[in-house]
């Protein structure tokens, strides 16, 4: 049975659960049934910020600080599709080469395939599959474009931000988007000049966030010597003593949960009930309802 074979440590079984999942259909669905009540123990790591941050290699030596610590890892490299043969156009092991004999490490890429927001539909199974697996860490490193920082912050427990130092307009940006789902903020390459005017540009814009967002914290690192790597990584501990596994576990099946049923909202009113859709349009643009209360409408809801 393939759900045994892969809580046995069997990798060909990983990557055909894997597979199954990215496939999707009846049996993946099944398979993601069993699983769950094998999953929780995993501790889910966002990795996401604008390309160009470093992240691929923030995220190399975090495996490297988490293995030393005893910790089996697998990395989800969310990568943009080929537009010929739908796979992933960076492949696992050209990212993370030193880590390919490590029996407790496994890396694999997953073609964002066009879905919304740039996550695969499939994330959210896969990282149930590699938990049931028995990886302690999970790290989810993203293509960094498009809405993907929203879904992020849907699926991991904790959600590192990476920005480097002269990023000016783009740290202004990642106000709304990646800053706001931000746990912890990663100024890498952090050995290049205009660091410290960027610390402070964060601190100050973190100063006008309310408490639910105190967790958020500022770590300098340079990926590419290593440096910090040791601050991240106990900072990434610290957010984890907030909720135990059976918090972040209901924690993160809710935001899992509200984010899908959004998607499917979303989905229905495009593809199946345009007339109702361009109804609220109408009413819009009139001047009729407001943007909020055309909102509400298609929702059924009364506005108060």
């Amino acid at each position: 049975m393939l759900l045994d074979a892969l809580m046995a440590g069997d990798r060909r079984a990983l990557g055909r659960a894997i597979t199954l999942a990215e496939t999707g259909g009846d049996r993946a669905a099944e398979l993601g049934r069993q699983i769950r009540e094998h999953t929780g123990n995993a501790r889910v790591i966002g990795v996401t910020g604008p390309p160009g941050a470093g992240k691929s290699t923030l995220t190399n030596r975090l495996i490297g600080a988490l293995r030393a610590g005893g910790q089996s890892v697998a990395v989800l490299a969310v990568d943009p599709s080929s537009p010929i043969s739908g796979g992933a156009i960076l492949g696992d092991r050209l990212r993370m080469t030193s880590h390919t004999d490590d029996d407790d490490v496994f890396i694999r890429s997953l073609a964002a395939r066009g879905h919304l927001g740039g996550l695969t539909a499939s994330t959210p199974a896969v990282i149930d599959i590699l938990d049931a697996g028995g990886y302690q860490q999970v790290i989810l490193e993203t293509v960094g474009t498009g809405q993907s920082e929203v879904e992020v912050g849907e699926i991991a427990d904790i959600r590192v931000v990476v920005c480097t130092p002269g990023m000016g307009d783009d740290i202004q940006a990642m106000k709304a988007g990646l800053f706001e789902i931000a746990d912890i903020l990663v100024v890498n390459k952090s050995d290049q000049d205009g660091v410290d005017q960027t610390v402070r540009h964060l601190e100050s814009m973190l100063s006008l966030r309310g408490p639910e967002h105190t967790r958020a914290v500022i770590v300098p690192t340079t990926a590419t010597k290593g440096d910090g790597i040791d601050d991240l990584l106990n900072a990434i501990d610290r957010c984890s003593t907030i909720l135990n596994p059976n918090e972040r576990r209901r924690d993160r099946t809710r935001r899992l949960l509200a984010g899908r049923a959004a998607e499917l909202l979303r989905e229905h009113l495009l593809r199946h009930d345009s007339e109702r859709l361009d109804t609220a349009c109408r009413a819009y643009e009139n001047g009729e309802r407001s943007l909020e209360q055309s909102a509400r409408d298609l929702l059924k809801l009364e506005y108060p």
